[in-house]
């Protein structure tokens, strides 16, 4: 497996927090937990994670559950992440601070694929060293990512970038209609600072 492809997941998985952004900016950003748990079992041969998030006064009340697969395409270097549904997220409802829910996973009944929703993994060097500095993951051109969120049809543009130790993400759920920005990172990223690691690659 390619050097690059185990980096971006050891980087990806883990327990996050954006404590100190939330309060240098509290109109702007709400103070989150992120979690990215591996799962149990490779998705089709390939690395996956569970995401999960939660406001961090209500943990107990997380949402947006969702499956990350990390794939290859042609070359090591190029790598895209594909997202995946619960066809029933309450079953799965807090796994990120309780990962042994996942156990009971069965990919082929619990998901369903989300096309549009997908994103291209660009790896950056250090100039310096040569060491791999951050990935940045981006959507394709023409890309749509539709959702259904209590009978109705949700968009959201994903985008992320990850460091050993930092996570910004540039999720933004948007009108389907009008592409309004609704919700999420409206002005600019929200900025993780990984609190634990959780990697089985």
């Amino acid at each position: 497996m390619p050097s690059s492809l185990t980096t971006l997941f050891d980087w990806l998985c883990g327990e996050f927090d954006n404590r100190p952004q939330a309060l240098d900016r509290p109109i702007w950003f709400v103070h989150l937990r992120l979690w990215h748990r591996p799962l149990p079992m490779p998705l089709w041969g390939h690395l996956a994670f569970f995401a999960e998030q939660a406001n961090a006064l209500f943990l107990d009340q997380p949402y947006r559950q969702r499956i990350a697969v990390l794939q290859e395409r042609e070359t090591p270097e190029n790598v895209q992440v594909q997202f995946w549904a619960f066809r029933e997220p309450s079953r799965f409802k807090g796994a990120g601070a309780h990962p042994e829910k996942l156990a009971d996973l069965k990919p082929d009944e619990d998901l369903e694929a989300l096309p549009g929703c997908q994103l291209l993994v660009e790896t950056r060097y250090n100039a310096s060293s040569g060491e791999i500095d951050r990935f940045i993951a981006t959507p394709p051109p023409d890309a749509h990512c539709y959702f259904q969120y209590n009978g109705e049809t949700r968009q959201v543009v994903l985008g992320f970038e990850v460091s050993e130790n930092q996570f910004w993400s540039y999720d933004k759920g948007v009108d389907p209609t009008t592409g309004q920005a609704l919700w999420g990172a409206l002005m600019g990223p929200y900025e993780y600072q990984k609190m634990t690691h959780d990697s089985q690659s």
